[in-house]
């Protein structure tokens, strides 16, 4: 007589950012329950945190989540978009090699990555190799303006005696963040305060 196939255990991780608490993490569980159903998975855990910010690697919740995947608690983790999840594609590409080495799935819903098959596996190298190449492509821009307004007689990214200078491309900025650089590092390189750039993050909005 067969032995029946172990259903798999999956944990469901939900996010609801600072800029959004009024919205109701409900609404991505309820779509992570539903494709569990269809899939015939055992829902072992919910780990939910509200009103936290995408650009904290460190969360209560996703903390107990990383947690308990150690304890060998689910087979797979189950997230509705991978910015739920992850503050940026190399904190996304570390958690995987974690899964990795504990046996543990992890899968986008609505994003159609799965690391449980060949394709999603596939589908997340070409993500961290773009990731890659698009960080290096605005650190050379950056560095190409930096030419550019030495040249024109600026310094360490500041015109002499022309505080405007200052202005700098904020969604540039955000997008090296999103991509892993440390805003400390931007700032020297733009020759700014690093509470600069959180001032002109915070008042442009994505």
């Amino acid at each position: 007589m067969d032995t029946p196939e172990r259903r798999l255990r999956a944990a469901l991780y939900a996010r609801v950012s600072t800029q959004n608490h009024h919205q109701d993490p409900e609404v991505q569980l309820r779509e992570l329950r539903e494709y569990c159903q269809r899939k015939g998975w055992d829902i072992t855990g919910e780990y939910v945190d509200h009103g936290i910010s995408g650009t904290k690697e460190s969360r209560p919740e996703l903390n107990r989540l990383m947690s308990d995947a150690a304890d060998q608690k689910f087979d797979v983790v189950l997230v509705w978009k991978f910015d739920r999840f992850a503050r940026s594609v190399p904190h996304l590409l570390k958690a995987l090699e974690t899964f990795q080495s504990q046996g543990i799935a992890f899968v986008a819903a609505t994003e159609g990555i799965d690391t449980s098959t060949p394709t999603g596996r596939m589908v997340l190298i070409v993500v961290g190799a773009v990731a890659e190449l698009e960080r290096n492509l605005i650190t050379e821009r950056i560095r190409a303006g930096l030419r550019k307004a030495k040249a024109k007689g600026t310094k360490s990214g500041r015109a002499i005696g022309h505080p405007r200078a200052k202005d700098f491309d904020v969604n540039e900025v955000r997008q090296r963040i999103f991509l892993g650089e440390r805003q400390q590092d931007i700032a020297d390189e733009l020759g700014v305060s690093r509470t600069l750039i959180i001032k002109r993050l915070n008042e442009v909005k994505p």
